[in-house]
């Protein structure tokens, strides 16, 4: 937040008429403000990410200045209905997920830190370190090799509750301009704030991992992985 908070004062010195929207995925709840309080106008997010707690089964969220909310949900809506649709099923869901996402980041964070921990130890450059302040529950691990990035994700894969026989191969994504590969076998489709990974297939090789509906399960799915690639190199 106090990175936001700069980058907004200094956007708004040149231009006070600016509007400023940012993109809070992955780092709802893991600190006490959120980046409206920094001075951003508009934040949006994902559900299948922290703020949907692991429950939600798809969907996002707009949150900031009223003026600046009915103009983007009559764009999703339509003009005059605005915000009085909202969403249109699975309700219960959303406020379940929202009453759980503090204990998904708080596991998150923990299996982010154990996982930096566990992988700086064995030699591998992570960042941030386990003892660093955080912003979000996405950790780096730079694994500086293809195959290790492969074993890595294969292996949070094979840990996953769901798909966990299929083996990601890289393969060329929309919005990527390089082979991209992803882990990610969870209950609602691409949801990242279950145990997740992903890396794009460039150097220095770095995996991000993020997610953990369950700290036991992530915190074995990160051992495992850390087992076979320590095993890869023998």
């Amino acid at each position: 937040m106090e990175d936001i908070a700069h980058i907004v004062q200094a956007l708004r010195e040149q231009n006070p008429h600016l509007t400023i929207v940012v993109d809070n995925c992955y780092g709802e709840f893991v600190e006490s403000t959120e980046p409206l309080e920094a001075g951003a106008d508009i934040i949006a997010g994902s559900l299948i990410k922290n703020a949907g707690g692991g429950l939600a089964p798809t969907g996002g969220y707009v949150v900031g200045k009223e003026h600046l909310l009915k103009k983007i949900s009559a764009c999703l809506s339509a003009p005059y209905l605005e915000d009085n649709l909202g969403a249109m099923w699975g309700k219960r869901f959303y406020y379940m997920g929202l009453f759980n996402a503090p204990e998904l980041v708080s596991n998150s964070l923990k299996a982010a830190a154990f996982a930096s921990a566990l992988f700086a130890r064995l030699g591998y450059q992570v960042n941030p370190l386990y003892n660093k302040k955080r912003g979000d529950i996405v950790q780096a691990i730079r694994l500086n090799d293809p195959e290790l990035v492969k074993i890595f994700c294969h292996t949070i894969q094979e840990q996953s509750p769901v798909d966990s026989y299929l083996k990601p191969e890289p393969a060329q994504v929309p919005g990527y301009d390089i082979p991209v590969i992803m882990a990610a076998g969870t209950f609602m489709q691409g949801a990242s704030g279950e145990l997740s990974a992903d890396a794009p297939m460039r150097e220095p090789y770095t995996v991000f991992l993020q997610g953990a509906f369950t700290l036991n399960h992530a915190l074995m799915g990160i051992c495992r992985a850390a087992e076979n690639i320590i095993k890869s190199s023998h």
